[in-house]
């Protein structure tokens, strides 16, 4: 009987929360506060490049998106979830470390929260190293034939090691999916003719110990409708802002994409609009070239910092035609 009364009033309060943010999403605030959190750090590497990490690219690529923000619009508060090369906290264990960077955001209110990171496929960075049959050659062998040992000839074949370039390249930015059954998610991975590549996956930081949402939990469900009401289409609005000026600088573009069953907490736990942006392949030798160079981080930086002033005005104008 307690269980069920806790569960109503959890219901109820979330249900208070959601005609509070309704209200809200139709009078949008000014953008103040931006969480920037670079990926992974210290004892959690993320993917190896061929002679970098993610978290180190990542960590660079923050600092350099804050500063260009913070030159753009003095105004905004800029906050990273780490400035080094440690877990954020600092923590001493990656779960830990992920609920944290949620913690983080929500208690410090932020408007935004921008998680950057480097994508990886493939066996190795850079490539590895095949076998296949390059041709054939004969030989002869004895086999037994209706009682009787005779030479038969047999075609053996001969091998031969490849390199198999790590060829998989592009951007992609990830919004938490509330439903991947309701047709306005569908609406998010806009390239679904797009081939995956082989032992591929997109960025997983959900662990044991960090649980995914249960739908059919009243509370749970009602928090996730407040997220779909308020913050779901920001965040794809932002994400596809920013996949477009990937697009414009000639990057491969992957689309947005969506993760629910195998999560990303950083999306999940922030009661903001969020998105988690894969920069390149690290996993890729000339798109780790690019993430590494200043060029690279500079055209990636004001490609998110382009798709962000448009997302911001597009807010703000809303804001202010509303009051």
């Amino acid at each position: 009987m307690k269980k069920t009364l806790l569960i109503i009033v959890v219901f109820v309060s979330a249900i208070s929360l959601l005609a509070f943010e309704d209200n809200s999403a139709e009078h949008p605030k000014a953008i103040n506060t931006i969480i920037i959190d670079p990926g992974h750090g210290g004892l959690d590497p993320g993917a190896p490049g061929s002679f970098s990490t993610e978290a180190n690219v990542s960590l660079a690529v923050s600092l350099r998106l804050g500063d260009s923000i913070k030159k753009h619009f003095p105004d905004i508060k800029i906050i990273y979830t780490r400035t080094t090369d440690v877990l954020p906290g600092p923590k001493q264990n990656k779960d830990a470390a992920l609920l944290y960077r949620a913690d983080l955001a929500n208690e410090s209110k932020g408007d935004l929260f921008i998680a950057i990171h480097c994508n990886s496929a493939g066996r190795a960075p850079g490539g590895w190293y095949g076998k296949r049959v390059s041709h054939y050659t004969t030989t002869t062998k004895k086999v037994k034939s209706k009682g009787k040992w005779v030479n038969k000839t047999v075609k053996v074949p001969v091998y031969e090691t490849y390199w198999i370039e790590n060829k998989a390249k592009g951007t992609e930015t990830y919004v938490w999916a509330v439903n991947k059954n309701d047709a306005k998610i569908k609406s998010v991975s806009k390239n679904s003719d797009y081939v995956e590549d082989d032992e591929y996956s997109g960025e997983i930081d959900s662990t044991s110990a960090v649980k995914l949402p249960d739908p059919s939990d009243p509370a749970e469900k009602a928090r996730m409708l407040v997220y779909a009401q308020n913050y779901f289409r920001k965040s794809l609005t932002l994400a596809d802002l920013i996949q477009q000026e990937f697009a414009k600088t000639g990057r491969v573009d992957r689309g947005v994409k969506q993760r629910n069953d195998r999560g990303i907490w950083v999306l999940q736990a922030t009661g903001m609009p969020s998105v988690l942006v894969e920069i390149g392949f690290i996993s890729n030798k000339e798109e780790e070239e690019y993430i590494n160079s200043d060029k690279g981080q500079e055209e990636i930086v004001n490609n998110i910092l382009t798709a962000f002033k448009t997302y911001k005005e597009k807010y703000e104008q809303k804001a202010t035609t509303t009051e």
